[in-house]
This record gives structure tokens, C-alpha cells and sequence, in this order.
């Protein structure tokens, strides 16, 4: 089992850049695939960004692809969320997600979950 938390959120001006830090509990956490996902008030939980649990293999929603890069330090048993020209539309509670195997875009496809760090992008 693993447990997951969040952090590096905050309000920031659009244009600037935040970097999300996912903190995981476990030694075994470089086996698990991580996603990053954002739900705004009102919507779904939506796909962000995710990363294979040998950090090989990444996948970006169309919406942050270019603004975004996901990385891991398995030393610190982190992964991170660089998001960089922010925009208004990128406010939400952003949580990360992991599971044993391979990486997801789907909800479903994670059995861990953080609480979720508010970003929130004034314009």
C-alpha cells in the first residue's frame, strides 16, 4: 500500500509556473505508475499527466502538452508536476494517483489517491 500527498500548490498570476510535488510513503513506490489529475468546481475529474513507474514513458492531456513536464526522483519517492505559462482555465484541485503496472489516463485506472493541492490562476 502506498500513501500519497500533495503540495506546491497556490494562486499565481497567469503566464507564471508552479511545480507540484506528489510525496509517497513506501519502499517499494518506484513500482507504481503515477498520474496527475485536476477537477474543477462543477467538472469531472480530469486527466493531466502521468508517468511509467520507471519514468520512461509519459503521457499528456492535449490541454497541458508543452506547458507541462512530469518527473519522478525515485531517491525521494516523489514525483513532480512542472507547469509552467498557467492559465485561468488550469485552476482546479490537482491530485496524483498511483498504481502497480502501467500508467493510466483513466480515474479507474489508480487505486491511490492524495487529497489534492488547490491551483488557482488569476487572470
Amino acid at each position: 500500500q502506498v500513501q500519497l500527498v500533495e503540495s506546491g500548490g497556490g494562486l499565481v498570476q497567469a503566464g507564471r509556473s508552479l511545480r507540484l510535488s506528489c510525496a509517497a510513503s513506501g519502499r517499494t513506490f518506484s513500482r507504481y505508475a503515477v498520474g496527475w489529475f485536476r477537477q474543477a468546481p462543477g467538472k469531472e475529474r480530469e486527466f493531466v499527466a502521468a508517468i511509467s513507474s520507471s519514468g520512461g514513458i509519459t503521457s499528456y492531456a492535449d490541454s497541458v502538452k508543452g506547458r507541462a513536464t512530469i518527473s519522478r526522483d525515485s531517491a525521494k519517492n516523489t514525483v513532480y508536476l512542472q507547469m509552467n505559462s498557467l492559465k485561468p482555465e488550469d485552476t482546479a484541485v490537482y491530485y496524483c494517483a498511483a498504481t502497480v503496472g502501467v500508467l493510466s489516463r483513466r480515474t479507474m485506472g489508480y487505486s491511490y489517491w492524495g487529497q489534492g493541492t488547490q491551483v488557482t490562476v488569476s487572470s
